[in-house]
């Protein structure tokens, strides 16, 4: 309890918690705080205030300083779950963090899966396009499938909610890999997704197999990922109506750009800090019609 309590207003500088090798040291001592089955003990990985980042947000997989895939983050939210964080107010605040809960979900944690099924009963989620994400994601394993039938079959609001059919928008969370994006695809009907977010994911041209079986995909963002001309090639062949998309810091090049001549949907294109050269975007503007708005930043045709 005396160690908990020294390091509950976290002692230590933005450097070293940015810090891999300092991360994995102190990780173990944070762990076993959080998994101490002491109230007094456990409660001390949470901020010393509602407006404070405690331990648990330090190792959230949604943050740089998580260097373990949230494997500490879900024991320490399961001890925390299980006896005296099950509470509206404590899920209300983990909210911010759905991203990382769904992530974990996807990848078949129970007690993250258990997490989200709390936000849907408590109705913590704003907005049915997220709501319906979280579904998605809990249909997307065994153990989260059964738990969603479960909490459906007691919840009006749920079913109701099932009947809409499939989410318009998606966003899958960072860190997230092309199996995630398969297992997450596969698990549901997609009919009606408009919009899909992939950026800042790990994602690369694979996932392409999964991208091309959504016929309605009008926005599609993979900025920041590791999508390249491969993917590219093949998403221009199948997804005639795509109207938005955001290929902004991938490797991308000439050969794979030069296919997206073939979507006449496309309206708005960001290449900033691609490979594209002058004589591909000279092609590009003379092909494709509809486009109003081309972010070419940092490329040899700015």
């Amino acid at each position: 309890p005396g160690l908990a309590q020294l390091l509950q207003p976290i002692p230590f500088p933005d450097v070293a918690l940015a810090d891999e090798e300092f991360i994995r040291q102190i990780l173990p001592v944070i762990e076993q705080i959080g998994t101490d089955p002491r109230c007094e003990v456990h409660q001390m990985v949470l901020g010393t205030r509602d407006d404070k980042e405690g331990w648990l947000s330090v190792l959230c997989p949604s943050s740089l300083a998580c260097v373990d895939e949230g494997s500490a983050w879900a024991s320490i939210l399961q001890m925390l779950i299980s006896c005296c964080c099950k509470r509206k107010k404590f899920l209300g605040m983990l909210v911010k963090s759905l991203g990382a809960c769904m992530l974990l979900a996807l990848r078949g944690n129970v007690t993250a899966q258990d997490v989200l099924c709390l936000m849907l009963e408590w109705k913590l989620i704003e907005g049915s396009d997220q709501s319906l994400q979280v579904v998605t994601t809990l249909q997307s394993t065994p153990t989260g499938k059964r738990r969603y039938q479960a909490l459906s079959d007691r919840q009006m609001h749920l079913r109701e909610l099932q009947q809409k059919g499939g989410p318009r928008k998606l966003t899958l969370p960072s860190r997230s890999t092309d199996a995630d994006v398969n297992r997450m695809l596969s698990s549901g009907s997609f009919g009606n997704l408009e919009c899909l977010s992939l950026a800042f994911t790990r994602v690369t041209s694979a996932c392409a197999e999964q991208l091309i079986k959504l016929p309605t995909l009008r926005y599609l963002n993979l900025w920041a990922t590791q999508f390249g001309d491969v993917g590219l090639q093949l998403i221009s062949e199948h997804l005639h109506k795509l109207q938005v998309l955001n290929l902004c810091e991938t490797p991308v090049t000439d050969k794979g750009l030069e296919a997206l001549a073939a979507i006449k949907s496309l309206r708005k294109l960001n290449l900033n800090s691609t490979s594209l050269s002058v004589e591909t975007f000279e092609t590009l503007k003379e092909m494709l019609p509809s486009l109003l708005e081309v972010d070419v930043r940092y490329t040899d045709a700015w």
